[in-house]
């Protein structure tokens, strides 16, 4: 097990093991022990009971942040030629189709979500097996498959995120920065909650939130009560 540094020593004095946090409390308390140098993520880690080998139990969905997340997400944005402009227009950060499309088979995923329109799906199917893993595989579910192209990223650059239950049943997520005020990263994590809440499947049996928890970059993770968020 690695050694913890000073400064991780410190954070982790300051967080209370057996305590459960309110949303609010463990907002303050994450930009309290954070330490590190840059601007470091806040992700939040939501267990469900759910088993997500079981496809009526599988819990996926997008929610756009209040607040955004606090990160320039780079967005391809792969189009017929008549959907060029106004993709560019509404801020993709890479805009085009064929070349792209060569630039991914020779291993360039340089992107944080890749959107598409369904006619351009048929090209992509061969890619599965480099974006999928990555998590970048448009998918209509998600809004990124789309004919409505400036839509979909304008949403994007706005904080828009899609989330998936992992095989373990947890479900992460950046919900901002170190930097956000605390209240900014309370509305961020609330929005994402309430949205896990209204997915709930009907196949989800017993206690649905489990567990939840907040953690910066840097820093130890921080235990919510769930029943106060």
């Amino acid at each position: 097990m690695a050694k913890l540094t000073k400064k991780q020593k410190v954070a982790a004095s300051k967080i209370e093991k057996s305590k459960l946090y309110s949303l609010k409390d463990a907002s303050s308390l994450l930009k309290e022990v954070a330490s590190a140098k840059f601007d470091e993520s806040v992700d939040i880690a939501v267990r469900l009971g759910v088993d997500p080998r079981k496809a009526n139990q599988m819990v996926r969905g997008v929610v756009t942040l209040p607040h955004g997340t606090g990160k320039d997400m780079r967005v391809l944005a792969l189009v017929t030629p008549d959907k060029e402009a106004e993709a560019r227009a509404a801020g993709a950060d890479h805009v085009g189709l064929d070349d792209y499309l060569q630039k991914i088979k020779d291993g360039w995923t340089d992107v944080d979500v890749i959107i598409t329109m369904p006619a351009v799906m048929g090209k992509l199917g061969p890619l599965g097996r480099i974006l999928g893993p990555r998590g970048l595989m448009p998918n209509p579910k998600t809004g990124t498959v789309t004919m409505d192209v400036a839509k979909a990223v304008a949403e994007v650059k706005a904080g828009k995120i899609d989330f998936k239950v992992d095989k373990t049943g947890i479900v992460h997520a950046g919900i901002g920065k170190v930097s956000f005020e605390a209240d900014k990263l309370v509305d961020n994590a609330h929005e994402i909650i309430q949205t896990l809440l209204k997915l709930k499947p009907t196949a989800a049996k017993g206690t649905y939130i489990k567990s939840i928890h907040l953690s910066s970059t840097m820093s130890p993770a921080i235990a919510l009560d769930p029943k106060a968020v």
